[in-house]
């Protein structure tokens, strides 16, 4: 299982096995009569303890699916919905494993209808449906910053400004717009969309973060020792655009091309912080990311696909690879030339 999807399932866990804990703590303090049992704090926290990993595996291991199958296919109204159906699952099944751990645990003949029916159980059926609403917008948020970026924010990572060593690379989708002027804007945007939910793959694969999207071209970026890491930085570029070229069949029946990008990577210090204050995200900033930027830039000057500086080209290594130096190029608000490198595998 990818680092991406243990992550998923992490957040699942440990979100309903606090969810259920604290249930029980509200739940079970004190007594309350339920026919021939006795509901007390032992018994719900036993019971919290037993659902709330199991809620957790199921809701993330749904996720997971819904994520790699359904991303394009479901609005988010249309996933809570489907999330509320889980949620009821999820219901039921409390209510048939509670059943029999009382069963079990008290040798309780109650029968299974009157303890669902007990007085308070609507309040813990809604609590679960309102947990697992609550937990699938929180995913949808986490989505929209990027893996990891929530928390970071919530422990104020990024609230002051810090310096990181990081590798990004600007992708770029050729011949943009000539393709924009023969599908027309709508079509164009859906183009757009489906090459970069195959990006996520890629992405996904070599541990990539995505930056930004700046209208046709993405911005991806790894902390350094991660990018250097199995070459991840250029396997992201190669295994993007072989699945692109698997793709070929669908991307020329719905769009009558192939798409093609073209990349430009470098390496060096950024500042990291968080920006903006009615609409948030995070910014990286500094000259590392301006040269990256230019290094693309220069792709269909080069004629090359993909074009690294040197720096970058001395730490990756040439395993898998060899480069080819395409001499010291003046780029645009720089003072000192930096030496490019084409790749080819």
């Amino acid at each position: 299982m990818s680092k991406r999807n243990l992550r998923i399932l992490r957040f699942y866990i440990i979100g309903w096995t606090f969810s259920m804990v604290f249930l029980a703590i509200i739940r079970g303090v004190g007594t309350e009569e339920l026919g021939e049992l006795q509901f007390d704090f032992e018994s719900s926290m036993l019971i919290s303890i037993t659902l709330g990993p199991i809620f957790g595996i199921i809701s993330g291991l749904a996720a997971i699916w819904v994520e790699k199958n359904l991303y394009r296919k479901l609005t988010i109204g249309k996933l809570l919905i489907m999330r509320s159906l889980y949620a009821i699952g999820f219901i039921l099944l409390m209510i048939f494993t509670a059943y029999w751990v009382y069963k079990i645990y008290f040798g309780t003949d109650i029968s299974i209808i009157t303890f669902a029916i007990d007085e308070g159980s609507g309040a813990i059926y809604f609590y679960i449906l309102a947990t697992d609403f609550f937990m699938t917008i929180l995913r949808q948020v986490t989505l929209m910053l990027g893996e990891g970026n929530l928390t970071k924010m919530v422990r104020g990572k990024f609230y002051t400004p810090r310096e990181e060593e990081r590798i990004f690379m600007f992708l770029d989708l050729q011949s943009s717009t000539t393709l924009a002027e023969r599908l027309g804007h709508v079509k164009y945007s859906m183009l757009i969309q489906d090459c970069f939910n195959d990006l996520g793959v890629a992405v996904e694969q070599n541990h990539a973060e995505i930056y930004q999207y700046v209208g046709d071209e993405a911005v991806l970026t790894w902390p350094l020792k991660e990018g250097l890491r199995k070459q991840n930085c250029i396997w992201a570029y190669y295994n993007f655009s072989e699945l692109l070229k698997k793709k070929r069949g669908y991307y020329e029946k719905k769009y009558g091309c192939l798409p093609f990008f073209k990349a430009g990577l470098h390496s060096g210090i950024v500042t990291v912080t968080e920006v903006g204050k009615y609409k948030k995200e995070i910014a990286y900033h500094g000259d590392t990311i301006n040269t990256a930027a230019r290094i693309q830039g220069q792709c269909n000057f080069l004629k090359s696909e993909v074009l690294l500086s040197e720096d970058l080209k001395n730490s990756v290594g040439t395993v898998n690879f060899s480069f080819s130096e395409k001499g010291q190029v003046s780029l645009k608000g720089k003072v000192k030339a930096v030496t490019i490198y084409s790749i080819s595998k």
